[in-house]
């Protein structure tokens, strides 16, 4: 049973463009998502592709001239504005890729203290210091006099503690040294494990091969394909979009080959396929219309001629 589900979700802003014209433009189309009890699904693509906006849209943290239609649902029903209010911060938690998330007026220990629910507070924020290799007068500092990457682990310390049932990460590991990364991703999926489900937006596609059940990869606002992690392997043999195999070739323990052109930015989508302007395999048909996601091979992919 899916702990959160993604569907057919849009989120539009209207912005003024030149001559203070206003113009509505989307960001994030027909993207449909689903993060099961238990599961660690990993959320990679270039900056730009509707990451963290996904993120925002979940939580409903989005500033105020965002349209947003579709539907997220937490546990089968749907997420309203007062549900998300409800449930953000208790059942579902997020580990913000931004530092500035830390209130700097508090003492850090004492933010992670208040995110605990039950048990004594003090004893488990120092337990998950000494996990994270946060000495002891780490708690009595504020944010200012943290490093980024100290700063970061403080952020999934609150989560860790928190006791929620829904994960959001976003890109919750730059800055820690190899050890301390480990630690973090390894209480990522201790979490799920545990039978949480979380959702791990990164940049780092190694990191999400080591904890990652599924992969869902973003271009221009959508997902083009989702698949078992164990796809990522090979020369991408097994993979299914376009998109995916060239991102997966241009790692640089692989190929190495650069993706040719760039995304497209939100005022310039093309009309068919998102990917079809940089596309090797893209027809005519490419051009027309945009593809649905279908199922295939074991994952979900948006393009009409992978097999």
């Amino acid at each position: 049973m899916s702990i959160l589900d993604v569907e057919n979700l849009s989120v539009s802003f209207t912005e003024y463009t030149k001559g203070f014209k206003r113009e509505k433009r989307t960001y994030i189309s027909s993207l449909d998502l689903s993060v099961k009890a238990g599961e660690v699904v990993a959320v990679v693509g270039a900056s730009g592709s509707g990451k963290s906006l996904l993120a925002h849209a979940i939580l409903g943290i989005l500033p105020k001239n965002a349209t947003v239609s579709g539907a997220i649902k937490y546990n089968s029903e749907l997420l309203t504005p007062s549900r998300q209010k409800d449930l953000r911060g208790n059942e579902i938690t997020f580990i913000p890729q931004s530092v500035n998330f830390l209130d700097p007026l508090m003492k850090v220990g004492k933010q992670v203290q208040t995110a605990v629910k039950n048990g004594d507070a003090k004893t488990k924020q120092r337990k998950v210091f000494e996990r994270y290799q946060l000495k002891n007068a780490v708690e009595k500092m504020y944010p200012f006099q943290l490093s980024g990457g100290m700063a970061r682990r403080v952020l999934l310390s609150t989560a860790t503690v928190s006791g929620a049932k829904l994960f959001i990460a976003d890109e919750p590991t730059p800055g820690m040294d190899k050890e301390v990364l480990r630690e973090a991703l390894k209480s990522i999926r201790e979490l799920a494990d545990n039978g949480c489900g979380v959702m791990l937006i990164t940049h780092d596609i190694d990191s999400a091969l080591t904890v990652a059940d599924k992969i869902s990869v973003f271009y221009a606002g959508t997902n083009v394909e989702t698949s078992p992690v164990e796809h990522f392997s090979g020369n991408g043999e097994k993979l299914r979009h376009p998109y995916s195999k060239a991102l997966w070739r241009a790692l640089p323990q692989n190929d190495f080959i650069p993706i040719e052109g760039v995304q497209p930015h939100a005022s310039q989508l093309p009309p068919g396929c998102l990917f079809e302007p940089r596309c090797k395999m893209a027809t005519e048909e490419c051009k027309k219309e945009r593809p649905e996601m279908r199922s295939l091979r074991e994952g979900m992919v948006r393009c009409i001629h992978a097999t």
